[in-house]
């Protein structure tokens, strides 16, 4: 059994509902049923009695892109744990990059970062060579840069407060930095932090980390953790972009890659490509009702 929730162009869930469904079918998959949530608007729920994913999540693509989805096996509820990625995901900012604006490094760092999130270059070799370049740095600049530049996406107050609201547990998890994660955490409602440490030497950057690196092994972990502390049978949302995302997705009853680069996007059972955060909400079916604004 699976079930796919979708939220597209109005005027595409309309007219090329029939065309998508007759594409399911040659590929396999039936459908059982087809119709919009009235207790969610704009989000349309399609049940089919097979296990194709894959050809499911292709002819959505084909027919509704851009579009926000999520098909899992069994109908969503709202998780007891919700885990996230910073960069790119809670915040519309990569950190590292801003900071090594002030540095006069943003070209060649964030030539870097996109690398790596790609999954182009192993994380933590990358993570430590772009932390060496701003070597000197005065932690001034991260104030500076928090201030200015770091700024939330649109709809993830609304996300992290209402899923507390409703009884989950939020932790942002980042291979970015203590110094930026905690001042967002603290701003978007999250209730732990999971990240790495810049060590500073006499009011400058050293150019290297304090303590291990938080990577994608440890956002997986984390998850794993928080989920058994939760109880047997909790469910679990992650949301992420980037490839060192890609464990933590996989595991979570509902990972969600937002805006994401295409691997993590293939890896997750739900996508964001058309609305804001507030559409994760939509796809769980919590009505808006219920949120916190």
């Amino acid at each position: 059994m699976l079930i796919a929730r979708l939220i597209a162009e109005p005027d595409h869930l309309s007219t090329r509902l029939e065309a998508a469904k007759a594409e399911m079918e040659k590929a396999g998959v039936r459908i059982a049923s087809a119709a919009m949530l009235d207790f969610c608007g704009q989000t349309m729920e399609i049940d089919s009695p097979d296990d194709n994913a894959e050809a499911l999540r292709a002819s959505l693509d084909a027919h509704f892109s851009p579009s926000d989805g999520l098909v899992c096996a069994e109908e969503p509820v709202v998780p007891r744990v919700f885990i996230s990625d910073m960069d790119s995901t809670m915040i519309g900012q990569e950190c590292i990059d801003e900071l090594a604006d002030f540095a006069g490094l943003r070209d060649r760092i964030a030539a870097i970062t996109e690398r790596a999130m790609q999954g182009e270059l192993d994380f933590e070799q990358a993570l430590r060579e772009r932390v060496g370049l701003l070597e000197g740095l005065s932690i001034d600049a991260i104030d500076e840069c928090l201030a200015g530049r770091i700024h939330p996406m649109p709809g993830s107050k609304v996300l992290v407060e209402t899923l507390k609201k409703l009884g989950c547990r939020t932790i942002l998890v980042t291979g970015g930095f203590h110094h930026f994660a905690d001042p967002v955490a603290e701003r978007l409602g999250f209730e732990h932090v999971v990240g790495n440490r810049l060590e500073v030497t006499g009011g400058k950057l050293s150019g290297e980390l304090a303590g291990p690196v938080v990577d994608s092994s440890v956002k997986k972990a984390t998850l794993l953790e928080e989920v058994a502390a939760a109880g047997e049978g909790a469910t679990s949302l992650a949301t992420g972009d980037g490839a060192n995302d890609i464990p933590m997705l996989q595991a979570a009853t509902y990972g969600i890659a937002y805006r994401a680069k295409p691997k993590a996007r293939a890896a997750a059972n739900g996508w964001i490509d058309r609305g804001d955060l507030t559409s994760v909400l939509r796809l769980l079916g919590i009505p808006e009702k219920d949120w916190v604004r």
